[in-house]
């Protein structure tokens, strides 16, 4: 079992745990006995944590830690091994019976069934301060919170359960509350938690063993991303979905749009900003010798640097060792463990072709310098010296030599010399070679690669970070107040740190309206969180994934050795409906709960 979060002394006893919550409360170890003293007690809110999803361990989605399937579910990426669920995802190949739907719908409620009981128990522990008691109640109470979102963005309106810790796997008889009252739920819960908890700043001043607690900061950031959800199209004035109600005619997604929503959700993340940004966090940059940004290594480094001074909440020792195996190629002949893996994570051709040009502008401007064909000597940011490269991955922006690995590029550890990756069929990294282990788009994604050896298990993984909720907020001002000024402002300080122009700078136009603006959000938004499993969610709440999700998807031809390697080819066709907006409700859940009521379509 992995370690989760830096809970101290948690961390340290969590692994002879694995199964402490399903024991309580039971004849092996009661209620009193768990919260007879902090030792025990602590053992139980580490387990609480343990349901932190543990977004890098996609190969094997759910489980206890409720890994996602989101990256290689989305149009970002595809995975080259069958038994990836992510493909079954991708082509409609699942159900309500699907291990997967019933592992995030059962764990997570597991979760906050612990957090229950943990709250209405904590107070029994003779050997903790009252004070202490408060916060990590309030710790309970935020992760309860979290878990709801968490279930409300994969199922949609879920089940509320209440302040009583209902055991699990019982034959419960309880309807769905509506997603307007899980919203709620979730955004008062959060608000309340907050009152009771310290910042990060004030958390970690001379105690760094508190990294990975909830805090103020974190529980209002989720507060402002389930407002958020809650006023984007998939939840509010949704017709698609008025036939979703309850057996007594209740609706469960609002079918009038309420642009309140919006302003709401603006409010909660300005409300974050003025408290925390510029103070206990700030985007994360890395300067030239000039005092410059240095964009490169900026957008590099944010997500190899533990919570460095952008990080909002992290989940520590997570699956990073398997997710690198994916990213670092085949590398045939080279030293494995350190700079031979599988290169199983490709990047579709669609995600590279979203990333801008140097001057900031998308590849099918006009203005954009773009070039479809031929060869250019390019030295790449992290390249010594020039090398002949594909003139459509020449001068592109810094985040795209960041995030994916391209034909001919140089591969990070530079520990055995250089080593170039040759992604076409008889490449010392293409299908030839690896055989089961090669990129299915001719592309492997790079994003959090470290810059050594890929068999490592000892960094965590980021789930929020400050350039999210720029984006978030300017998403939100910008629905609430079309082609804000503000809206425009955050938009700008996401570009500056990538190196990029800025809309309403000498060389880019400022938008002319708020579609405009929405747009370019959206666009900047998909690169910016790029491989960072938001991508999945965003398409859904946007009432988009009709578009992009279905049909089509597109890489390189790796069937091929150089020149028709480069050729842009389908390489799967994928399956998205409107039933596919929302997973369905586990059949087995169903079946016991007569209340309980399933997505259209499934």
């Amino acid at each position: 079992m992995k370690k989760i979060l830096a809970i101290a002394t948690v961390l340290l006893t969590m692994t002879s745990c694995k199964h402490y919550l399903d024991q309580v409360p039971d004849d092996r170890l009661t209620i009193d006995l768990t919260f007879h003293n902090w030792h025990n007690a602590e053992q139980f809110l580490a387990n609480v944590y343990e349901r932190v999803p543990d977004e890098y361990g996609q190969r094997n989605p759910g489980g206890v830690t409720n890994r996602g399937l989101w990256t290689g579910g989305s149009d970002e990426a595809d995975y080259v091994w069958g038994f990836v669920q992510s493909n079954d995802v991708n082509i409609g190949n699942w159900d309500a019976n699907s291990g997967f739907v019933g592992d995030y719908w059962t764990n997570f409620y597991r979760g906050i069934r612990a957090a229950s009981v943990f709250i209405q128990n904590v107070d029994k522990v003779t050997d903790l301060d009252a004070g202490s008691k408060t916060k990590y109640k309030a710790e309970a109470r935020a992760l309860r919170a979290m878990y709801y979102f968490y279930l409300m963005r994969i199922y949609g309106p879920v089940v509320i359960l209440g302040e009583t810790p209902t055991p699990v796997d019982t034959n419960l008889q309880i309807p769905r509350s509506s997603f307007d009252e899980c919203t709620q739920y979730v955004a008062n819960e959060l608000q309340l938690a907050a009152q009771d908890l310290p910042t990060m700043k004030a958390q970690q001043s001379g105690n760094t063993s508190q990294l990975g607690h909830i805090t103020k900061d974190i529980a209002l950031a989720f507060r402002a991303t389930a407002l958020m959800y809650n006023a984007s199209p998939l939840y509010n004035g949704n017709t698609d979905l008025a036939a979703l109600k309850n057996q007594d005619g209740k609706q469960l997604i609002n079918q009038g749009a309420d642009p309140a929503r919006w302003a709401a959700a603006a409010a909660a993340f300005k409300d974050f900003l003025t408290q925390f940004d510029g103070s206990t966090y700030n985007l994360y940059t890395e300067r030239k010798a000039d005092g410059s940004i240095d964009p490169y290594l900026s957008c590099r480094n944010v997500t190899l640097k533990d919570w460095n001074q952008e990080v909002i909440f992290e989940r520590r020792q997570s699956s990073i060792g398997p997710r690198q195996y994916e990213l670092c190629p085949y590398h045939a002949g080279a030293s494995s463990g350190d700079v031979r893996g599988s290169g199983g994570l490709g990047a579709t051709q669609n995600m590279v072709d979203a990333f801008f040009t140097a001057n900031g502008r998308n590849i099918d401007d006009p203005q954009s310098g773009y070039v479809k064909t031929g060869f250019t000597d390019f030295q790449a940011p992290s390249d010594v010296m020039p090398k002949s490269t594909y003139n459509q991955w020449v001068n592109r922006e810094p985040r795209f030599y960041v995030d994916i690995t391209y034909n001919n590029s140089t591969w990070l550890n530079k520990d055995f010399g250089p080593i170039t990756t040759e992604l076409f069929y008889s490449g010392n990294s293409g299908m030839k070679a690896g055989g089961g282990d090669h990129s299915t788009t001719g592309y492997i994604v790079r994003k959090a690669m470290s810059l050594g050896k890929w068999d490592i298990d000892d960094r965590g993984v980021i789930l929020m970070r400050l350039a999210e909720i720029y984006l978030s907020y300017a998403e939100c001002e910008n629905e609430a107040n079309p082609n804000s000024p503000e809206a425009l402002k955050y938009l700008n300080k996401i570009r500056e740190r990538a190196g990029i122009p800025q809309y309403g700078s000498a060389t880019l136009p400022a938008p002319k309206s708020g579609d405009e603006l929405r747009e370019l959000i959206r666009k900047e938004r998909r690169v910016e969180l790029a491989f960072e499993n938001n991508r999945f969610f965003d398409v859904r709440r946007w009432k988009i994934a009709e578009q992009t999700e279905n049909g089509p998807m597109y890489g390189l031809n790796i069937s091929a050795d150089l020149p028709d390697f480069l050729k842009v080819v389908p390489f799967e066709t994928r399956v998205f409906n409107k039933r596919h907006y929302f997973f369905p409700i586990p059949n087995n859940d169903i079946n016991n709960d007569k209340q309980l009521v399933q997505n259209p379509g499934w």
